[in-house]
């Protein structure tokens, strides 16, 4: 999976299986690449070094949650409609709310 940001393709990770999912950035002292969590209305930072940016948004990757240098050590709950869930470096890419991701699957 691809993401067009700025008019170049980046990569994005995708978290399927139950260990990729679990594990996430957590014990990373680095965060350099995009993860995406399909199927998720709600995440933790436990076990994190560094804060996240992270997007939520529904099936069709309109942006429905943006939560900007999210901290280790906390909880997003679940979210109404959101289906993907992506994490990104802090202050790395711009999104705004309601803005539609250009993916590539």
């Amino acid at each position: 999976m691809k993401i067009n940001i700025d008019n170049k393709m980046v990569n994005i990770t995708v978290c399927k299986n139950i260990f990729k999912r679990f594990k996430g950035f957590m014990f990373c002292k680095k965060i350099d690449k995009i993860l995406c969590f399909p199927k998720c209305n709600s995440i933790h930072t436990f076990f994190m070094f560094k804060s996240i940016d992270v997007i939520m948004t529904d099936k069709n990757f309109k942006i429905l949650y943006i939560y900007k240098n999210f901290k280790p050590w906390k909880i997003i709950l679940p979210k109404k409609n959101a289906y993907y869930t992506f994490e990104f470096p802090t202050n790395k890419f711009k999104f705004k709310p309601n803005e539609k991701l250009k993916i590539n699957l």
